[in-house]
């Protein structure tokens, strides 16, 4: 597994790698402009060359974008649908550049309406994004389940997926805080294998294509999106690292989106997350036959 954070490209995109760097990362999350503005950031080939040169001297396995948080995808409003598209093409197009992993979108909201609608206004979206561009995928990040936002469920991301044409390029993000607040209690190995095996049946293994790691601040089924430091909330380090365990997500990169010191995941906490992936690996090692045996000859 490919551990790391959500870094800053202040100063530009190539410095968000020294970033990583310095937290020890193996894998990074930006975004690709200001998260809270329409207008994109106007890259020079220059600055792609620059970023791709820094992440291949470096130990940065895998980089992903995260859309702005303004895309709606699935809004009722035609006017902000548009917005939505044309934003999603130009990440999808900085991500070609710089050989992201993919694009990690919020689906979308349907705010108080039919929710059906909703998806199919995303789908459609998100569709015309994917023909807008080439190469870059899109995952569909699962989401807390607060008000009307799409991705609640495995069920919900399935008709997602459907909706934007089934496409090979698109598939989801699995984010630990969110699943822990929309009703997975993924703190158990047996509850993370039945979320894995829901997985299978709705959306597909192969469609996971990375995850993100938040503990909560909100309890089990509250649909409240509140994250938490790595350990310091419900899920705890144990939680965080059956989640990190599971053998069905090792290959994927996994990036911490948490406040850290209050300026992001710091390399203590992402140092953490890599102890916690071990600790979850060997938790769910067979014990060998050899400590079996052992065992049974303990005196009692």
């Amino acid at each position: 597994m490919l551990i790391g954070a959500h870094v800053s490209t202040a100063g530009g995109l190539s410095t968000a790698v020294a970033r990583g760097v310095e937290r020890g990362c193996n894998a990074i999350q930006i975004f690709n402009q200001s998260p809270r503005m329409w207008r994109p950031t106007a890259y020079r080939q220059e600055d792609f060359a620059a970023f791709n040169a820094a992440c291949a001297a470096s130990e940065i396995g895998a980089v992903i974008i995260h859309a702005v948080y303004l895309l709606n995808c699935a809004a009722e409003d035609g006017a902000i649908r548009a917005k939505s598209r044309v934003s999603l093409t130009q990440s999808l197009r900085v991500g070609a550049a710089i050989g992201a992993r993919g694009v990690v979108v919020h689906p979308g909201s349907a705010k108080t309406g039919d929710v059906k609608r909703a998806i199919a206004r995303a789908g459609k979206t998100i569709a015309a994004a994917l023909g807008d561009s080439d190469d870059c995928p899109v995952y569909l990040e699962n989401t807390a389940g607060a008000g009307g936002t799409l991705g609640r469920s495995m069920e919900e991301l399935a008709a997602l997926l459907e909706a934007s044409g089934g496409d090979g390029r698109i598939g989801v993000c699995l984010d630990s805080c969110h699943l822990l607040a929309s009703g997975y209690d993924v703190r158990t190995p047996a509850a993370m294998d039945a979320l894995v095996e829901e997985v299978e049946t709705n959306v597909g293994r192969e469609r996971v294509g990375a995850l993100h790691l938040n503990d909560s601040q909100a309890p089990l089924g509250s649909n409240r999106d509140r994250h938490a430091n790595i350990g310091e909330g419900e899920l705890g380090e144990r939680g965080c690292a059956t989640f990190l365990g599971h053998p069905a997500f090792d290959a994927l990169p996994c990036v911490l989106e948490t406040r850290g010191d209050g300026h992001g995941p710091t390399g203590d906490e992402v140092a953490l997350a890599l102890k916690l992936h071990r600790r979850g690996v060997r938790a769910r090692a067979p014990r060998s036959t050899t400590a079996r045996a052992a065992t049974a000859r303990a005196p009692r």
